[in-house]
């Protein structure tokens, strides 16, 4: 198993449990590897919502005379929808030299380490020997996530977590994108073209 840098929630621990299963990703791959994707709500999240949103509905609804009793149908699900959506939104994506989650930013050249994070690696990385500096973006209905470790001597942010459902693939694009950016030969092919 591989280990993270000293500091990072996942390094410390008993050796004495099971230790969750964390992967550094390594280099190797194409340069023009990117990658985006949406942390969406998943249908069946949306049928509970909807559910409980329509059964405070009718508890309302009981004791509603006349037309007001469609009111609290008219309000409640309508709104359980537009909150669903609005979980929907946050977007990570490698694009631009930029590791891009929602709206935050983060140059790819301040990249030190990626990791991806099973399950339990992420309920560690989440937990109480958390750094409370770290920047997290994290949805309870994906079950992975990646692990960016920083190298900003200016930011006291020490790492990312980012909810991932193909955190492999968000490693890969952003190690691609960080070797791009920080390889001599980019920066002279640049300046030939």
């Amino acid at each position: 198993m591989a280990q993270l840098p000293t500091g990072t929630p996942a390094a410390s621990g008993d050796a004495e449990q099971d230790e969750p299963v964390i992967r550094l990703v390594g280099r190797g791959y194409r340069p023009t590897d990117r990658y985006a994707e949406r942390l969406i709500v998943p249908w069946w999240l949306w049928l509970a919502a909807l559910a409980l949103a329509a059964m405070l509905s009718a508890e309302v609804y009981l004791g509603a005379p006349g037309l007001a009793t469609w009111v609290p149908y008219l309000i409640l699900l309508p709104l359980t929808a537009l909150a669903l959506l609005a979980a929907s939104r946050i977007r990570v994506a490698v694009e631009g030299g930029e590791l891009r989650v929602d709206d935050a930013r983060l140059p790819v050249r301040f990249v030190s380490e990626v990791g991806v994070l099973d399950a339990a690696a992420r309920r560690e990385a989440l937990g109480p020997n958390a750094d409370q500096l770290a920047f997290v973006v994290q949805r309870p209905w994906v079950s992975r996530a990646v692990l960016v470790v920083l190298n900003d001597p200016e930011d006291p942010t020490p790492y990312w977590v980012i909810s991932a459902r193909r955190p492999e693939r968000v490693a890969k694009a952003l190690l691609a994108a960080r070797d791009a950016v920080l390889s001599p030969e980019a920066g002279a092919g640049s300046a030939t073209a």
